[in-house]
């Protein structure tokens, strides 16, 4: 039922952009396959649908909504927990997939910026919100219920599951020191309220399990 919506949004969104249904398909055959990997326990199409579904309940206050859409399918395209290089390749697939776009003029280039922006999580287009409601997205699953967060961190430990603890649990410590030392964890002000107190609760309470 998921992809199958998954893939109703997909071919309505790309639509607009490419007057050839071969491309369409074919790209949504990458995207199928590249979010079902087997190794893909966290960064999948549920994680595309969450964001996607962020999106639609904010789009009176994203400016240039197709854009963010689609950096949110192309974001984690390549994902492999050995790479230090998945954002900027998975940007690169973007810009190629999206170079095949002829109906509508599209900002390829934002794309790609906002797609390198999930790497460090930091702003990178601050012209207006959009940049801050992508990572705000990417990063919700940390604002949630200590139950639905401990899912979560258990999915990515799975993803990282050729490490050893005594490689993973250094490199997983400084993510979360990280992001708690950050001023605010979130960019917008919506999602400072609604999950800021929350994911600083959930990252310190790893932070224990993990010391």
């Amino acid at each position: 039922m998921v992809i199958d919506n998954l893939q109703s949004d997909w071919t309505a969104l790309s639509e607009k952009y490419f007057d050839n249904d071969a491309i369409i398909g074919s790209l949504w055959k990458s995207i199928q396959k590249k979010y079902t990997s087997k190794s893909r326990y966290y960064h999948n199409l549920i994680h595309i649908s969450t964001m996607l579904n962020l999106a639609k309940e904010n789009k009176s206050q994203i400016i240039n909504f197709d854009e963010i859409l689609f950096s949110i399918w192309f974001h984690d395209i390549v994902y492999k927990s050995t790479s230090k290089k998945n954002e900027e390749k998975s940007a690169d697939f973007a810009k190629l997939a999206l170079e095949k776009s002829s109906k509508k003029k599209l900002h390829i280039n934002k794309i790609y910026q906002l797609i390198v922006s999930t790497k460090s999580h930091e702003i990178i287009l601050g012209e207006n919100q959009d940049n801050a409601f992508l990572l705000d997205f990417d990063l919700s699953i940390l604002g949630q219920s200590w139950e639905v967060y401990q899912n979560y961190i258990k999915k990515i430990r799975k993803e990282y599951q050729i490490y050893p603890d005594f490689l993973y649990n250094p490199g997983r410590i400084k993510v979360l020191r990280h992001f708690l030392d950050r001023k605010t964890l979130f960019f917008t002000e919506k999602y400072q309220q609604l999950l800021e107190v929350q994911a600083r609760e959930n990252l310190t309470k790893e932070l224990r399990l993990l010391n």
